[in-house]
């Protein structure tokens, strides 16, 4: 395998598989006034690159493992975890894994890629666009991306001012940031 550019250069198709040890993502959500940041787990997941692109790919997030990491105190931290688990945000026992397929990228001028796909949390799937980037370390390549979702299209409403007008200084912003790296051999 040739490298240039931190991508794979390759004369066909080739898939790599994800490593979810070596896989990073952690998640950011704002309040007014505050926000919360945590990791989240890649359970299984594989990339088709074909030359400079990335051709698909499909992942699987394993919900259960919501971990915040700002919160100091034990019982906060259980709390917010488990209220972060529960029906009011991804509803993990039902729903115990979120999907993202890829469907395609195209190569921007400055060497990243503009990332197409489809992103599954509960039982809602909608389309997502996000920016990567790779670098490569011996037999590795890490993608960076930083994905921006609108939680509101994924019947997460809890705190929502879509939902709940009138919630006032109490409302949690729609959006949250996935700040991934992924490792995949």
């Amino acid at each position: 395998m040739i490298l240039t550019f931190g991508f794979a250069t390759l004369s066909a198709q080739k898939t790599f598989k994800a490593d979810g040890n070596a896989t990073v993502i952690n998640w950011n959500g704002k309040k007014i006034g505050g926000e919360h940041y945590g990791t989240i787990n890649l359970k299984e997941g594989w990339l088709t690159v074909d030359k400079k692109a990335i051709a698909g790919g499909e992942f699987i997030v394993d919900m259960t493992s919501i971990k915040d990491v700002d919160i100091k105190d034990e019982g906060s931290r259980a709390r917010l975890e488990g209220h972060l688990k529960s029906d009011d945000f991804f509803g993990v026992e039902k729903f115990p894994t979120a999907k993202l397929v890829i469907t395609g990228s195209t190569l921007a001028a400055d060497g990243s890629l503009k990332v197409k796909g489809n992103l599954t949390i509960k039982a809602s799937t909608n389309p997502v666009e996000f920016t990567a980037k790779s670098s490569v370390a011996g037999e590795v390549v890490t993608w960076s991306a930083l994905v921006t979702i609108d939680r509101s299209l994924y019947d997460v409403r809890y705190g929502s001012g879509k939902f709940f007008p009138n919630i006032g200084d109490k409302a949690i912003s729609d959006e949250f940031t996935l700040d991934i790296k992924l490792a995949v051999k």
